[in-house]
């Protein structure tokens, strides 16, 4: 075997687990995802087409930023649990206990981190850059 030939397979096999992670990475969650308005008696303003892919790359946002479940005070969801649908505890047009309604729970947890950011791009003002008929 020649002299430099393990280096090489070490680097090959260590290449190979790093796109195995990506792969595996990128296959736990949709790239893009539409926040629709079912359940609501009325569709006031057009779907959110949220690029989960984008925001975890280019604005490193984590899992717990958006998914949660709450026993005692306390976000015990981690990544791998499975993912509720929002609906499921916001109900869109009942106010529950302690749990917010649906578009509420949408536009504090979207707005206030936009806010969080110190971007001009906060969309906490510009309904129709996320509401937008693409």
């Amino acid at each position: 075997m020649k002299k430099g030939m393990p280096a090489i397979i070490l680097l090959l096999f260590i290449g190979l687990i790093f796109l195995a992670t990506g792969v595996l990475t990128a296959a736990e969650f949709p790239e893009k995802i539409v926040i629709d308005n079912k359940g609501y008696k009325k569709d006031q303003k057009e779907p959110v087409n949220f690029n989960h892919l984008k925001h975890i790359k280019d604005y490193k946002a984590v899992c717990t930023d958006c998914h949660h479940e709450y026993i005692d005070g306390k976000n015990i969801w981690k990544g791998g649990d499975a993912v509720k649908t929002c609906v499921s505890c916001h109900d869109p047009e009942k106010t529950q206990e302690k749990v917010l309604k649906l578009q509420t729970a949408f536009h504090n947890n979207c707005k206030d981190c936009h806010k969080k950011s110190g971007k001009d791009t906060a969309p906490s003002t510009k309904c129709n850059d996320c509401h937008s008929k693409e």
